[in-house]
């Protein structure tokens, strides 16, 4: 164990959560099972290793497979607020082990312990909301054209639902999926980033003892670990009616073709190149906090990071000077020390990508106004520590069209009115997340209006980043058109179903046709 995991406590933190050996395998219940390779996990806070997992081999897979599927059959009958009553007490037991959890998740990821503790809360929110849906899985009831008829929908549970989660947030994702779908009544079958794999044995462990406390199969909750050859066995698989797939573009794009192509489901979520337009009415306190916590909370790598902050051209010298007067002040360090703002990325294949982008927006002619690098010596020895950058840039920038998952932060100018700002924020492919600062109603409505802003989300006077658990999460284009989280995003883990019901003694056909024997 290392002076920093051991400084911090993160020893403890994983004895709580059930993980005490280096080794460990793959998991349905709490039992290890997996047989494949063993994939380490290097923190990168500093470098150390925290243990070891056994990857999923086929036969591995196949075991969760029907371990998932036989529990499917009792736990769809369970009524469904019998099945929030579940999920309420796993959201219990996740208050109980909050602080080890996200210490956890900080440890392991990267992110600041705030940030950490914060991504367990969000598991805990959507387990509030998922108890109270519980009771609220409603259809609708319709007239139907004949007389002595009923009409009317209601909604079942799908099956098995594949979770496949990225690793910048290793746990609230598939909390996400997970508590939608067992109110529902579906059962899960997970895989977490290899990059973030003690997290999905934690969060697995604690699923299994609400579980087993209860007598019900562990198959509802199957966890299986792996690269992107596991995942392949997951979307590849008829009997997993619905993939809910977290990650890159690219990665989202391969998933979609190889569900599509056995008919089934997908719920993508994926890149953003999220904007936040500042127009002259803005309060410059308020869009300095929003694009700065925006660009370096979680070292720049959140699908809803803010990439780009459109500026008007009349704001656009003292908004960038407040700017660099903030990043000055920023504090790069352990991620576990409260003191610090940003910490490291997750390895160093981000800190390449990192330092290529810097190379691409100046070759481009863009002009770095505070400059980047990698951090040395003491403190930052797994080398993944990068100092936050910003660089003037155009929108039509190769680099700037892309998502680089990096604290690298692009100034772009606009003239005019704000309709010449909102086109410049849909001149990408993606369309997450997006933002406006300004006090003028009508430059607010028109970017929330059919014309504005193109993302899933689109918010006034806060930043790109984050988002409530009441609201349905997720964006168009190549975000993937996905909703998790509140709203109606229940519906997509179900399957719909139209009933008619005949309550007479005759059998009147549809549109008047005769058919008398």
């Amino acid at each position: 164990m290392s002076k920093i995991a051991m400084e911090f406590g993160i020893n403890d933190a994983l004895k709580k959560l059930g993980i005490q050996d280096i080794n460990l395998g793959t998991s349905t219940g709490s039992n290890n099972f997996g047989s494949g390779e063993a994939i380490a996990s290097y923190s990168p806070v500093d470098g150390a290793l925290i243990g070891k997992v056994k990857s999923t081999t086929k036969t591995d897979y196949e075991q969760a497979m029907v371990t998932a599927t036989q529990a499917f059959k009792p736990w769809r009958k369970m009524p469904a607020p019998q099945r929030g009553e579940v999920v309420r007490q796993f959201g219990n037991k996740l208050r109980e082990l909050k602080e080890p959890l996200g210490k956890l998740v900080s440890y392991e990821m990267g992110k600041s312990y705030q940030e950490g503790l914060g991504e367990v809360q969000e598991m805990i929110d959507i387990c509030d909301f998922a108890v109270g849906l519980s009771r609220q899985l409603h259809g609708l009831t319709m007239h139907s054209e004949r007389p002595g008829h009923r009409m009317y929908e209601q909604y079942h549970p799908l099956g098995v639902v594949g979770i496949i989660s990225a690793f910048n947030f290793p746990v609230a994702v598939w909390a996400w999926n997970t508590a939608l779908a067992w109110v529902c009544g579906d059962v899960c079958i997970w895989k977490p980033s290899e990059k973030t794999p003690l997290c999905g044995i934690a969060c697995q462990h604690i699923a299994a003892s609400v579980l087993k406390a209860n007598g019900l199969p562990e198959g509802i909750s199957c966890l299986i670990n792996g690269d992107y050859k596991v995942g392949e066995m997951m979307t590849q698989d008829p009997r997993i009616p619905l993939i809910s797939a977290t990650g890159s573009i690219r990665m989202g794009k391969i998933v979609a073709q190889a569900v599509a192509a056995r008919l089934g489901k997908s719920l993508l979520e994926l890149g953003g190149n999220n904007a936040i337009i500042v127009t002259p009415d803005a309060d410059i306190k308020m869009t300095v906090i929003g694009a700065v916590f925006g660009a370096v909370g979680t070292a720049g790598q959140r699908c809803t990071s803010t990439r780009r902050l459109i500026i008007h051209e009349s704001m656009y010298e003292t908004v960038k000077e407040a700017l660099v007067k903030a990043y000055s002040q920023l504090r790069i360090g352990n991620p576990l020390d409260e003191k610090n703002h940003v910490g490291p990325l997750i390895d160093t294949d981000a800190v390449a990508n990192y330092q290529s982008a810097l190379t691409k927006v100046v070759e481009e002619g863009g002009k770095l106004i505070v400059e980047g690098g990698v951090l040395e010596g003491a403190g930052y020895e797994s080398g993944c520590y990068v100092k936050p950058a910003i660089a003037e840039a155009n929108n039509d920038f190769e680099i700037v069209q892309h998502e680089t998952f990096a604290p690298v932060l692009y100034l772009l100018k606009y003239s005019g009115d704000v309709n010449n700002a909102i086109e410049i924020q849909n001149g990408v492919v993606q369309g997450l997340s997006s933002a406006i600062m300004t006090n003028n109603l009508r430059e607010a409505e028109n970017f929330l209006s059919c014309a504005g802003s193109d993302c899933g989300i689109a918010n006034v006077n806060i930043g790109t980043s984050g988002a409530e658990i009441g609201g349905a999460f997720g964006g168009e284009k190549e975000t993937g058109g996905g909703r998790e989280s509140g709203s109606d995003a229940w519906k997509v883990y179900m399957r719909r179903q139209t009933n008619t019901i005949n309550y007479t003694t005759e059998l009147p056909l549809a549109q008047g046709i005769k058919f008398d024997l």
